[in-house]
């Protein structure tokens, strides 16, 4: 009898570590979802204080935005650049794409102000989304949170296209998201790196 008691339970925690099934597939889950809900409180707690100090501020000016943005990155020069596109929402932004010679590889960059009323409310949801963690695969390609150099980040590749996306907060104030066209995940960091983005303020 206590035979078999024994080997019921050596096949009942066989059947739970087993990673592919559903019993292990849920308990994971819902540690995940545990896991995340901590994340976002304690985020929630320390942006009562940034979001407070954010309003206080003056956001960038078009002209402060555009003296930082650089004219080439990794050797790619600058083809075109928008500021203050979310002007009318009365948040301080700066767009630019980067090209090599024959346009086969592009680099775009989008950076948003969290300074003022809007623009903290603004980059409000994109830090909430940071705080959780999560990973993604597929045939397709990948997302993923990582951290990097003390980051947060969001990090997205397309494998059919070789595609890259990247986003992440600078200091709890700008929001920036970066797309790599025949660039993957790695020449998309070393692109955002060679911006010096905390330059920014």
């Amino acid at each position: 009898m206590m035979k078999k008691y024994v080997l019921s339970l050596l096949v009942l925690a066989a059947f739970v570590s087993c990673k592919d099934n559903p019993v292990s597939k849920k308990i994971k889950e819902t540690k995940d979802a545990v896991s995340n809900t901590t994340n976002a409180v304690q985020e929630m707690t320390n942006m009562q204080d940034d979001i407070q100090e954010l309003q206080e501020m003056t956001p960038l000016t078009n002209e402060e935005l555009k003296s930082w943005m650089p004219e080439e990155v990794n050797g790619m020069k600058r083809i075109s650049y928008k500021a203050g596109q979310a002007g009318m929402m009365n948040i301080s932004s700066i767009e630019a794409t980067y090209a090599n010679e024959d346009k086969s590889k592009k680099f775009s960059i989008n950076i948003i102000d969290g300074a003022g009323q809007v623009g903290a409310a603004a980059t409000m949801g994109m830090r909430m989304v940071m705080s959780q963690d999560f990973e993604e695969e597929d045939e397709n390609g990948s997302r993923r949170t990582v951290t990097k150099n003390g980051k947060k980040a969001i990090e997205e590749y397309r494998n059919s296209n070789n595609r890259s996306n990247i986003q992440l907060m600078q200091g709890n104030r700008f929001y920036l998201e970066a797309k790599g066209t025949n660039m993957d995940i790695d020449e998309t960091w070393d692109a955002i790196d060679e911006l010096d983005i905390e330059d920014l303020g």
